[in-house]
């Protein structure tokens, strides 16, 4: 075990080490090229900051106006049938737009519920078999400037359902109710 820690503290300055290392013996300035890379990366921070400070206000909103809530009591009924715990649904919802909202969330379930209870662990292997999709598609459409998302968004909901889906049955299955 001790193998992995140290492995594990020493991966990051080892990568780094490794990219200067190479960077050097292909003849390249490597400080130059990182400040290019940094100015190039504020760039896209300031391209992208309107969309996602609208992004943030949107999250604020929902959360603060009690439509989270409402249409979370609007779906627990549609999945009672299945046991689905509804005290889920919100940081669900949440979690399409805003990872870190949607922890929130979660740390709240974790003072009620426990990190260890079937609530707990339902939306840990959650958040990981799902995607910030409205975030994601926010970000990376906004770099590249694309107007038409197609399928996009259908197809990643139809995802992310699969991912709740899957979690719910690997929730139940190694862990029961």
């Amino acid at each position: 075990m001790s193998i992995l820690v140290t492995a594990s503290d020493w991966i990051i300055p080892l990568i780094m080490v490794g990219i200067i290392v190479y960077g050097m013996l292909k003849d390249v300035n490597v400080f130059e090229a990182f400040i290019e890379g940094a100015k190039d990366g504020l760039k896209v921070v300031l391209d992208i900051l309107p969309t996602l400070i609208g992004l943030l206000v949107a999250v604020g909103m929902l959360r603060c106006s009690g439509a989270l809530t409402a249409l979370s009591k609007a779906i627990s009924p549609m999945l009672s049938f299945s046991h689905f715990p509804s005290e889920v649904i919100p940081t669900l919802l949440l979690h399409t737009f805003s990872s870190s909202a949607s922890t929130g969330l979660m740390i709240d379930l974790f003072k009620t519920y426990g990190p260890d209870s079937f609530i707990g662990r339902l939306v840990s292997i959650t958040s990981g078999c799902t995607e910030t999709i409205f975030y994601t598609m926010t970000v990376y459409y906004m770099i590249i400037k694309v107007k038409n998302s197609r399928y996009t968004l259908a197809g990643s909901l139809i995802a992310t359902l699969s991912g709740i889906l899957a979690a719910y049955y690997l929730t139940l299955k190694f862990f029961g109710i």
